[in-house]
């Protein structure tokens, strides 16, 4: 195994100015994002289909808040 150091060397690196920072010209342009690239998309339909799980698990909870409320009452 190699004892060096795989970082390049700041003091031998182009492009950079003392003490580390880029200066201007030498970053490329900015470029478009990875959402761009593909079509529109136009169909979403994920805001109607969370109103029955959430209601489901409100009536098991309250089926199960009834349940152990009755058992400890009726002990």
């Amino acid at each position: 195994m190699d004892d060096k150091n795989p970082d390049p060397d700041p003091r031998t690196t182009p492009g950079l100015e003392p003490g580390g920072s880029v200066p201007p010209g030498e970053t490329p342009p900015a470029e478009g994002s990875t959402p761009d690239a593909g079509p529109e998309e136009t169909h979403n339909p994920t805001t109607g289909w969370a109103k029955a799980p959430v209601f489901l698990i409100g009536v098991l909870v309250l089926v199960a808040l009834v349940y152990f409320v009755a058992r400890i009452w009726l002990q």
